[in-house]
């Protein structure tokens, strides 16, 4: 799979206002990762729709679950994320004369 296909399947499922609420708040959470019961809790969704929602995240990479004793932990993944960014602003302001003499950082548009 490609790149384009891989950034397309990601943007796909955080196009659903759930996944992109459950995905948003998991960013917020940091890097340790966060408890699926406090993602039911404070995002106020029943366990089945919530599982349903967090298998839809960790098929197109944008989660993993960890098992830590009897809890379930979920971790964003930063580096999906930044590849998404990336892949859309890489070719930001090409077109534009006067912005192809300027570096861009990465990750950034001009």
């Amino acid at each position: 799979m490609n790149e384009l296909q891989q950034t397309a399947i990601c943007l796909a499922e955080l196009g659903n206002e759930t996944r992109l609420k459950i995905f948003r708040f998991l960013v917020k959470m940091g890097t340790k990762g966060t408890p699926v019961g406090l993602i039911q809790k404070e995002m106020d969704i029943p366990g089945s729709t919530l599982s349903h929602h967090i298998s839809k995240l960790a098929k197109a990479g944008l989660i993993v679950q960890e098992r830590n004793g009897r809890e379930l932990l979920c971790h964003p993944q930063f580096d999906k994320l930044q590849s998404i960014i990336d892949f859309l602003v890489d070719e930001c302001c090409e077109g534009e004369e006067d912005c192809l003499t300027v570096e861009k950082p990465a990750g950034k548009c001009c």
